[in-house]
């Protein structure tokens, strides 16, 4: 499946929630669909009430990111730590206190918790409003009608200093047929 993938639109995607949208993806099964973040749309949100202890700790530009069009209000703490290990008696089970393991050293924090009160220590954090998310089957389709490129995710891709590049710079690296995509205008008329 595509968990720990990203999702690039290909362009142009004609749901305007997605068009030009770099996704990461959290998980992915058959029988309970996809969920992710848009990681290449920042806000302008710079404060949320409650979680001033949190904002000091994103990543830069320091703003909240549009994770999807489902659930605008709902948040999704994801933080980058090196400190983080894996309880092996089950996998599916969190690594640390208000940590939940998505893979590797990324996990998803409990904002509801001080920071402090979050093992492992958080390295790298973004704060994103609302969520991507596809019912059973449905990523599938979209893949086939090629509305998707699954790609892998590097290890800055997530907190980027510029998200508004993010799209261009994940397609280009690609090379060969893909370089030219990067270069689409957004606006196809003008081609």
């Amino acid at each position: 499946m595509t968990k720990g993938k990203l999702l690039v639109a290909t362009p142009p995607l004609n749901d305007p929630n997605f068009d030009r949208s770099v996704v990461y993806v959290l998980e992915h099964t058959l029988d309970d669909g996809a969920l992710g973040v848009i990681i290449n749309r920042a806000t302008a949100e710079s404060e949320i009430d409650g979680l001033e202890a949190w904002f000091e700790l994103l990543s830069s530009p320091g703003l909240v990111f549009e994770g999807g069009p489902c659930e605008p209000n709902a948040l999704i703490g994801i933080a980058r730590s090196s400190s983080a290990t894996r309880n092996t008696s089950d996998p599916n089970e969190s690594f640390e206190q208000g940590w939940a393991p998505i893979m590797n050293d990324l996990g998803t924090v409990d904002l509801a918790s001080p920071p402090h009160d979050v093992t492992p220590t958080i390295e790298r954090l973004r704060i994103f409003r609302g969520y991507a998310g596809w019912s059973p089957g449905q990523l599938e389709a979209e893949l086939a009608e090629s509305a998707w490129m699954v790609l892998p995710t590097e290890a800055d891709d997530l907190f980027t200093d510029d998200p508004s590049g993010l799209w261009r710079r994940v397609v280009r690296r690609q090379g060969g047929r893909f370089e030219w995509i990067a270069n689409v205008p957004d606006d196809l008329s003008v081609n």
